[in-house]
């Protein structure tokens, strides 16, 4: 596979979301704009209960921000709308009547680890660390953080994102409250979802609503608030030294 895309299949009252970029699953803003589109369709489909959010491929689970579009953002304004690509995902799954299950079967890199730590419940695979890596490109995980802070506290946080270039193991996220469980085989791990999700599904989906309501309580600012963070990153990221350093790091890759 070569394409990126986002799909949504729902059976049962299950709305699976897989996107797939070549690039370890990066997140260029086509692919975001389509995981915020294919979430909030879920949310309004009677047909859908639950869903569960998930990469293609058995790696990585997201690399994060797509290098290449950002090295070619040259100005503000594009830089905030690229940055408000991720705003829209966390809002899109903050908003969302229904559950959101992440399924991270690999590593998760910067806006990778907002995914999961917006994700209702995220159960993970014993490989799959993470790093928050935007101050090391010069950025910072601003928009991402609010969503990174409410799951594992503002502690592990400030690790994550001081702490730019180092990997956290599952087993830490584990602890911190980013992820519900994690396991040893893709099997156990997509059991254990099959099997919380089959229960959403046959649950009532008014009261479903109305916990994640409560569930997200103290997050209504959200819709403000990302966005000025998106135009922090947009402001950064046309700094020397973020494209210097991302052009030393896709030169590792």
């Amino acid at each position: 596979m070569t394409t990126p895309y986002v799909k949504s299949t729902i059976e049962n009252a299950i709305c699976t979301i897989e996107f797939f970029h070549p690039a370890s699953n990066s997140l260029p803003g086509q692919v975001l704009g389509d995981l915020a589109k294919s979430i909030s369709a879920a949310g309004a489909d009677e047909a859908c209960r639950v869903i569960v959010l998930k990469s293609a491929g058995e790696k990585a689970f997201c690399a994060g921000a797509s290098f290449d579009e950002l090295v070619a953002i040259d100005d503000e304004a594009t830089g905030q709308t690229f940055f408000s690509g991720f705003a829209n995902v966390i809002n899109a799954i903050r908003l969302c009547p229904k559950f959101v299950v992440g399924r991270v079967q690999g590593k998760a890199v910067g806006g990778g680890v907002g995914l999961a730590s917006a994700a209702d419940v995220a159960y993970a695979l014993k490989g799959a660390s993470v790093k928050l890596s935007e101050l090391a490109v010069g950025i910072g995980p601003f928009v991402v953080g609010p969503a990174v802070e409410r799951k594992i506290g503002l502690s592990a946080f400030s690790l994550l994102s001081v702490d730019a270039t180092s990997w956290y193991s599952a087993e830490w996220a584990k602890e911190k409250g980013l992820y519900a469980d994690i396991f040893s085989t893709t099997e156990e791990m997509d059991n254990a979802i099959e099997a919380l999700v089959k229960k959403l599904a046959q649950s009532s989906p008014e009261a479903m609503a109305e916990l994640k309501k409560v569930c997200w309580q103290g997050t209504e600012h959200w819709d403000k608030l990302l966005v000025e963070r998106a135009a922090i990153s947009g402001r950064l990221v046309l700094s020397d030294f973020t494209r210097e350093a991302i052009e030393k790091f896709k030169s590792k890759s």
